[in-house]
């Protein structure tokens, strides 16, 4: 079974519809998948409509966070889109996004940069606005290669010159919200030391004594030395260990199934989980 835990499409910064994503995840060969676009779930309903037979979605979000000044994501699984409090810290999350893009395209003006709100706006379309958007920007322009050459401190890292901090979510609050709505929280990504600062290690252990569920190990911006080091403090604290490949569509270079979750390891998800299920699809667009 191959299990990939960490997507995007459309309704935030991949490239993927909704629709488009769930028939590509099962030409990839994934038995399941989650849905795990930032902070909305405003593309279940269309990947739910479109899921072929054979493959299973797992409903989600990647929530955005904020530890001691240190951006972080938490991804949050089979919650109840519906709970008030988690769906209203989740559109606090949404509606800094535009007022935050704006400012970082005048900043981006400011420093000589051609880019302007209407060209940013066209790339996200209907997803929540994000950094990326405002990355490929930069790529249409000729100002950096790639997305990931964005993300530097000539541009658009954690206090980067053209950054701007958003609203975002205390790691621990984010936690109990999703317990709450049912759901289960794995910290994504948690060493992607080339995006910019990570959180200490010490700091996975506080989030464990607050109910964190597990983290992500194996993900394309961890090297094989840190993938060790992370599942043996997973295995120290009673932590979950996942695996995903955090697929963005043609924004990033990864591939969908690029690395995957343990079916034990799925299963325990979503056994913790109370506030939705996996659905299971139906569709008539049978694998290849």
């Amino acid at each position: 079974m191959r299990i990939d835990l960490h997507t995007h499409s459309t309704a935030s910064d991949g490239t993927d519809t909704p629709a488009e994503l769930v028939l590509n995840a099962a030409a990839a060969g994934l038995d399941v998948m989650a849905l795990t676009d930032h902070d909305t779930v405003g593309g279940h309903a269309e990947a739910i409509a479109a899921l072929p037979e054979g493959l299973t979605l797992v409903t989600g979000a990647e929530l955005s966070c904020r530890l001691d000044g240190v951006s972080l994501h938490m991804l949050a699984y089979l919650f109840d889109p519906a709970e008030p409090e988690l769906a209203r810290e989740r559109e606090l999350v949404r509606d800094d996004r535009v007022p935050r893009a704006r400012g970082m395209v005048a900043k981006l003006q400011e420093l000589g940069v051609p880019v302007t709100w209407e060209q940013v706006a066209r790339i996200a379309g209907d997803g929540s606005v994000g950094r990326p958007h405002v990355a490929s920007a930069l790529v249409e322009l000729g100002v950096v290669e790639s997305v990931s050459d964005a993300f530097t401190p000539d541009w658009l890292a954690d206090g980067g010159r053209a950054y701007i901090q958003k609203h975002e979510l205390d790691p621990f609050e984010a936690i109990r919200l999703v317990k709450a709505a049912g759901g289960v929280t794995v910290f994504a990504h948690p060493r992607a030391v080339k995006r910019g600062e990570v959180v200490p290690e010490d700091a996975i252990a506080r989030l464990a004594e607050a109910g964190l569920d597990g983290i992500e190990v194996d993900h394309m911006d961890h090297d094989a030395a840190t993938r060790d080091r992370l599942r043996g403090t997973a295995a120290d604290l009673g932590l979950l260990a996942t695996g995903s490949s955090d697929y963005h569509g043609s924004r990033k270079t990864c591939v969908l199934g690029e690395y995957t979750t343990d079916p034990e390891i799925y299963g325990e998800i979503t056994r913790r989980a109370t506030g939705a299920f996996p659905v299971p699809g139906t569709g008539g667009h049978p694998r290849a």
